[in-house]
């Protein structure tokens, strides 16, 4: 408990020294016309950059500690509610840029991971005909090199000197009939064609019998051992290929449909600088993973030089075509939150304000937009964080320019629109998904914001490790709330017992 009260405290204490700092960065500079105009009227009140509901009638500090800033109501002519205007210099001071809303069609390139195995339609599975005893084993370790015509074991067995029997007494009669068919016999367990022709030359009956290899490959399986007794129905050994093999590969279930058979694919392996491997998307399974809500795509890749390994784990590039014409834009502007998405709208003469968007398709650089913008439209794509912060359709006040007499008097700052809470919840991680800085928690009931217990989705915050969460990890979470309707993942407790439990698993 101390160490979440701590947390919480080093939270309020950083958001607030956080928010300071931009505050005093957004200074309007004196001779602008937005200071020039503030400087001749009085403010109508000053309002805490943390909480627009605490307003007072003069100069103060915030119940947080921090200046208040001066309000001065709208300007004739000002922009709808939620345009927010930022000073050239603030501008600079913030490294805003800007791209614009361009219609092209996106290049569905999915990047995701996937683990090497044996190509299933290669793999040879080695089982007896008859009942009988293994006399000799002639591979005798998993991983040995096999090749085709090669001994794999000898096998006494009754039935095949009956068998043998039957050709030799066909073959005295001179009966084609009966040695044809002692033949087949003889051919259906599993006797070569040269052992056969052995025996009619030397009407000689052999104890034992030899099982060749019918493909070269590797022995992946070893059931038996010398001396054993054997049946029809047990699998002595399994001999699969390295020459090709299959890459199965975890696609998101928003993407799976993007993938089709046939598409390129690249591979490389992080132990494998400078390397890259061409393959193609040879099946997308029907089903998904309930728990990762990942589908499986599988793979082919020629292995003519064995490097490739079951089990090796490898980084993929699913070349999934050119979408259709839509609207495209960097995927750095697009702000996502758990229940919507959002772009800032550089207006010009340095307005800006957020809009709700739809997104179609995510690409490795770009992405779709289904509604929300238009063609042409001005974008940001940096710094959008603090502008989205500061634009909201509630707002009915603006703090983003005050004049500079306010300034020399109190420093203002850039806030959310509604204050931000923070609260420590038991949970379950149900999916990561490091890639869009995103987490799926299975969390408790959270009381001071009346929520039940349920599942749903996060945004991760920058300092939060992703590497340490996994699906079915239990853990306390801190939630924070950001904005109107947007929470985030902001900080981690992972009981010790349970790591301690991780790593004695691991070591195993």
């Amino acid at each position: 408990m101390k160490t979440v009260t701590k947390s919480l405290i080093s939270l309020a204490v950083g958001f607030a020294v956080g928010a300071g700092a931009i505050g005093y960065l957004m200074q309007s500079t004196a001779g602008s016309d937005g200071s020039s105009d503030n400087a001749k009227k009085e403010p109508l009140y000053w309002v805490a950059p943390m909480d627009p509901n605490y307003r007072r009638d003069k100069p103060g500090k915030s119940p947080m500690g921090m200046d208040l800033i001066p309000f001065y109501g709208d300007d004739a002519g000002e922009s709808s509610p939620g345009t927010v205007r930022i000073d050239p210099d603030v501008i600079n001071n913030l490294g805003v840029t800007t791209a614009t809303v361009t219609v092209s069609r996106l290049e569905l390139d999915i990047e995701t991971v996937g683990y090497v195995q044996f190509d299933e339609n290669r793999v040879l599975t080695a089982s007896p005909r008859v009942d009988g005893w293994i006399e000799k084993l002639f591979v005798k370790a998993v991983g040995n090199s096999v090749k085709a015509g090669e001994p794999l074991y000898s096998i006494y067995s009754p039935e095949m000197v009956n068998a043998q029997e039957e050709l030799v007494l066909a073959s005295q009669r001179g009966n084609q009939v009966l040695i044809d068919a002692a033949e087949e016999r003889l051919r259906a367990l599993q006797v070569s064609e040269s052992e056969i022709k052995k025996l009619k030359e030397t009407r000689k009956i052999q104890k034992t019998i030899t099982v060749k290899a019918k493909q070269s490959g590797v022995l992946d399986k070893l059931t038996v051992r010398e001396g054993a007794f054997v049946t029809p129905s047990m699998n002595l050994m399994t001999i699969a290929q390295l020459d090709k093999i299959w890459v199965i590969a975890e696609v998101f279930e928003r993407q799976l449909n993007q993938v089709e058979v046939g598409n390129d694919v690249q591979m490389s392996l992080e132990y494998a600088p400078g390397k890259e491997w061409q393959g193609k998307v040879d099946y997308v399974y029907p089903s998904l993973n309930p728990k990762t809500r990942t589908g499986q795509v599988r793979i082919h890749f020629d292995n003519p030089d064995g490097f490739l390994k079951p089990g090796m784990f490898a980084n993929l590039n699913i070349n999934a075509g050119l979408g259709d014409k839509n609207l495209i834009i960097p995927k750095e502007a697009l702000i996502r939150m758990g229940d919507s998405n959002r772009v800032v709208l550089a207006l010009g003469d340095g307005k800006f304000k957020s809009v709700n968007v739809d997104v179609g398709r995510l690409g490795s650089a770009r992405v779709e937009i289904l509604s929300g913008l238009m063609a042409g439209d001005d974008i940001v794509t940096s710094a959008q964080f603090l502008i989205d912060s500061e634009s909201s359709k509630s707002s009915d006040f603006k703090r983003m320019q005050h004049d500079t007499h306010a300034d020399n008097e109190s420093h203002g700052s850039m806030s959310s629109d509604a204050a931000a809470e923070a609260v420590w919840v038991e949970a379950t991680v149900k999916s990561v998904m490091p890639q869009h800085s995103m987490v799926t928690l299975e969390h408790g009931e959270i009381s001071e914001w009346d929520w039940p217990a349920m599942t749903m989705d996060f945004d991760v915050a920058s300092d939060v490790e992703l590497s340490k969460l996994s699906t079915g990890l239990s853990l306390h979470a801190e939630i924070t709330q950001v904005g109107e309707q947007r929470y985030q993942l902001t900080s981690i407790h992972i009981p010790e017992q349970k790591q301690a439990t991780e790593q004695e698993h691991n070591h195993d």
